[in-house]
């Protein structure tokens, strides 16, 4: 089956639950074949069915429910460069900050981490998420901005957690 692997991660990333992935990503799938009919030959096939997989999630109860409060407004800040070396404790630190990423990317409002993921994981272009989400490239890049910016404060504050 055509870009399954993909479809579960994003799946499992927006439900935050692997039944509820594996049925919303069968659910996608079902919905596709269905509707074949309306693919256009030539088109991008990857964005229309993300779209499927999106709307698929956006109409269930999971997608519904899910609200986390977190400010997507503009915030100037400076990123830190993680360390070349890789030393025993480097990559120690490389998994905790991947565990520290995948539990901010989970209490982002559905509408950012999807973009993030879409992005930065699915390695999608602006255009392919334009298509996917159905607006602008211009939209795109916004939402993306305001939630890399969301990532970033999620990821101060526990930072800073894990420091006192």
């Amino acid at each position: 089956m055509p870009l399954f692997a993909s479809l579960y991660n994003l799946a499992h990333w927006l439900t935050q639950d692997r039944t509820e992935a594996e049925d919303l990503v069968q659910e996608t799938y079902l919905k596709a074949l269905k509707g074949f009919a309306s693919f256009q030959s030539g088109t991008n096939f990857r964005a229309w069915i993300y779209r499927i997989l999106r709307n698929t999630f956006l109409t269930s109860r999971a997608g519904l429910a899910q609200h986390v409060d977190v400010s997507l407004e503009d915030e100037e800040g400076e990123v830190e460069l993680p360390s070349a070396a890789e030393s025993p404790e480097s990559l120690m630190l490389i998994q905790a900050d991947r565990e520290m990423v995948a539990a901010a990317l989970q209490r982002l409002p559905v509408q950012a981490r999807e973009i993030i993921l879409l992005c930065e994981v699915e390695e999608m272009s602006y255009r392919e998420i334009a298509e996917t989400l159905g607006v602008p490239i211009g939209t795109v890049m916004s939402r993306l901005s305001r939630a890399r910016v969301a990532l970033r404060k999620l990821l101060e504050t526990r930072r800073e957690g894990a420091t006192r």
